[in-house]
């Protein structure tokens, strides 16, 4: 077996390591960008609430969290599935830093703006909708691309509820073939292509909807 049998067969594996990030990215941006929004209502006990969920997922391991909910769960009658699994731990882990990537994002707007539009007779949803939060995601771009690395180098972990992705995929073709040498730094080379993919993507939305001029103002 060759090299690049080696990659041809860690590449079927490939495609659950991408499903696995792009879920639990997408999860961490919905519950970051809720923290976002809601820490922007200034009501204190929600703020509470909203500090302590931030501490504790931040806090807490990725497979600690991952096995209360795969594994734990099931004891008291509550089956979740693999994926579910992982988008619960992971993704609410990532939404925990999100939300705080995003809240940094929101306090870079312009108040002035913010002014203007209230100034226009807009409300304070279209203002969030339309001044704050396009203007946000933008200041987020880098953060979120640290975020999104992130989530991408704990979706090994899958393996471990039985999803066959990547490192699954290794840890059989070692078994069998005894090269664990060649087949790991072939999973290295798979997840940087993977890596580098997801962050082109990522800057090309950017550079898509970037306001002109807005970076050089700023």
């Amino acid at each position: 077996m060759s090299f690049l049998d080696i990659l041809i067969l860690l590449a079927t594996g490939a495609g659950y390591t991408v499903l696995v990030t792009l879920l639990c990215s997408a999860t961490g941006m919905v519950v970051g960008l809720a923290i976002a929004m809601l820490s922007r209502l200034g009501w204190r006990p929600l703020d509470l609430l909203l500090t302590l969920f931030t501490y504790v997922f931040r806090g807490v391991p990725v497979l600690v969290l991952l096995f209360i909910v795969f594994f734990g769960l099931p004891g008291i009658g509550i089956s979740v599935p693999p994926l579910v699994s992982m988008m619960l731990s992971l993704g609410l882990i990532a939404g925990a830093y999100l939300g705080e990537v995003f809240r940094g994002a929101l306090a870079s707007v312009d108040p002035s703006e913010i002014l203007a539009a209230q100034a226009m007779g807009m409300t304070r949803l279209q203002t969030l909708l339309y001044i704050e939060l396009p203007q946000m995601l933008r200041f987020a771009v880098p953060g979120m691309i640290n975020e999104f690395t992130t989530v991408l180098k704990y979706s090994p972990f899958a393996y471990t509820v039985g999803i066959p992705e990547v490192m699954k995929q290794a840890m059989a073709l070692s078994a069998a073939t005894l090269r664990g040498v060649e087949i790991y730094f072939a999973v290295g080379l798979v997840y940087f292509a993977i890596y580098k993919l997801l962050v082109t993507l990522i800057w090309a939305l950017e550079r898509r909807y970037r306001v002109p001029g807005l970076t050089e103002e700023r």
